[in-house]
């Protein structure tokens, strides 16, 4: 490839974005790409905190509260992992990014969608993904494929989860050019190859 890539997958939990984010890297690597890959929140010291804070039932905070530390979260991911592997000529593939936030807080939670991107943006100082993709799917069937107790952003009611859904889908529409949205419905290896086309159509 003529220049690392960073690249996110993203959409509701459910969707399959760690499978996907797996067979992207193993992908990749046959190909002689040299991977980094992280989930975001987490992924240092100080994020795997901040992460579990965020997805403790337990814990009950304001919406701006759960924002400002997924904030702090990227901005130490991004300092310590993202950008040196960046340097390093490493291609980043994250589960979940800076979409995420401009999503769950804005679009379902209430904050002004770009508002929280320029808090994002902030915290990774101007570091984005060059490609997003959006595994879409039905809520109820993202609900379906969920193991184990949900956390805390996976216990919000339906509608929360409904307007999720609605904001990666208005996101995927303004900005076509850097959010792929993609049909989650479909079996894994259809998913994965139509992720491998977009990856290739920007790589050769």
């Amino acid at each position: 490839m003529p220049q690392p890539l960073f690249l996110s997958l993203d959409g509701l939990d459910g969707a399959g974005k760690s499978t996907q984010c797996r067979l992207l890297a193993e992908w990749l690597e046959k190909r002689g790409v040299s991977v980094t890959r992280c989930a975001d929140p987490g992924g240092t010291e100080i994020g795997d905190v901040l992460r579990n804070l965020l997805l403790d039932q337990r814990r009950h905070m304001t919406l701006a509260c759960e924002a400002f530390l997924f904030m702090a979260s990227r901005a130490q991911l991004t300092a310590e992992v993202i950008r040196p592997a960046l340097a390093a000529g490493r291609t980043v593939l994250s589960d979940r990014f800076l979409l995420a936030n401009v999503v769950y807080q804005g679009h379902a939670g209430g904050l002004d969608p770009e508002q929280v991107r320029s808090m994002c943006l902030l915290a990774t100082e101007g570091l984005e993904p060059h490609l997003t993709f959006v595994l879409d799917l039905p809520i109820e069937q993202a609900l379906a494929r969920r193991q184990g107790p949900s956390d805390r952003m996976e216990s919000r009611a339906a509608d929360f989860h409904a307007r999720v859904r609605a904001g990666f889908r208005a996101e995927a529409q303004r900005h076509p050019d850097r959010i792929i949205l993609i049909d989650a419905s479909q079996p894994v290896d259809k998913i994965h190859e139509r992720i491998r086309r977009e990856v290739e159509s920007r790589t050769t």
